[in-house]
């Protein structure tokens, strides 16, 4: 049997899919992700490869790998990871010495808008946005079934723009790890939930907890929700102005509540330079899988 092998490196779990050559998924396995430590981060992909391959009986030619961020053109080395410890790397050459084949490599929300454009929540659409909520906050574009990835290999990564039309009380905003204050990504993914919580109420709690609460009728979470998705909106809105996409898919933790999906396109509208935005906002198809089956797709 041939194999595909796809890799999706996260910023807390790294996850691998074996498919075979009609896309179906013969295994799917996932650990956490070595937060910190490169070394370690490699270690464990070759592990869930040598795992897979033993799962399904066969070997790969290549693996295809999605990652939080780019290689750079200019110099071959990972930029813009959230995962910070992968910056400054040469990921591809040292994934090709550990795992003895060809390596390619994309930014993750890439491989999740390609996989969701291709048979997902967007098939059949031409501009397609597909937007990570997790950990951090990525975006890749897809046009007739192809990523486009940009002159700086950036397109789509809207989550270090400044969030758009700022309140009062969001300037100058947190501090990025990426040395800004008030990147959209600081509002928007999990653990800037998680701390605007925190900020406003005095309380720590994860976002699943915030969701649960927001929905078991708690004041605070669900202003908290309310934040988020104004947020949200205003963010969305400022990519339809640009790119005016057909579909924006949702990925990532947070793509898992129900209520973004009414809410956010009613907000939008106040933002949206148009009298009607026909743009759509779902939820992904392919879940969990979209990144790898995305990565699996590289070669």
């Amino acid at each position: 049997m041939t194999i595909r092998l796809g890799i999706d490196l996260g910023g807390t779990k790294i996850e691998i899919a074996a498919l075979d050559e009609a896309g179906r998924e013969q295994m799917r396995a996932r650990v956490d992700t070595p937060r910190g430590d490169y070394d370690a981060t490699l270690s464990a992909i070759a592990d869930l490869v040598a795992r897979a391959e033993s799962e399904v009986h066969a070997r790969a030619a290549a693996v295809g790998i999605g990652i939080p961020g780019v290689e750079s053109p200019a110099t071959g080395l990972v930029k813009n990871a959230n995962s910070t410890w992968l910056n400054g790397r040469r990921l591809s050459a040292d994934l090709e010495r550990v795992l003895r084949r060809p390596v390619r490599l994309a930014n993750d929300a890439n491989c999740f808008a390609v996989s969701e454009a291709a048979d997902g929540a967007a098939a059949g659409a031409r501009v397609v946005f597909g937007v990570i909520l997790g950990t951090g906050v990525g975006g890749g574009i897809v046009v007739d079934g192809r990523p486009l990835a940009g002159a700086n290999a950036i397109a789509g990564e809207w989550g270090h723009n400044p969030l758009p039309w700022p309140e009062d009380d969001e300037r100058p905003g947190p501090r990025c790890y990426c040395g800004r204050r008030g990147c959209i990504e600081t509002f928007l993914s999990g653990p800037g939930l998680a701390a605007d919580f925190e900020r406003t109420v005095g309380e720590a709690r994860q976002p699943p907890a915030i969701v649960a609460a927001a929905a078991g009728g708690n004041r605070d979470a669900a202003a908290a929700m309310d934040r988020y998705e104004r947020r949200l909106a205003r963010a969305l809105a400022s990519v339809i102005n640009v790119l005016d996409p057909d579909v924006i898919v949702l990925g990532g933790g947070l793509s898992n509540v129900e209520r973004l999906y009414t809410h956010v396109p009613r907000l939008w509208k106040a933002w949206v330079f148009s009298d009607h935005v026909a743009t759509r906002l779902v939820r992904n198809r392919h879940g969990d899988s979209s990144g790898v089956r995305g990565a699996a797709g590289l070669w």
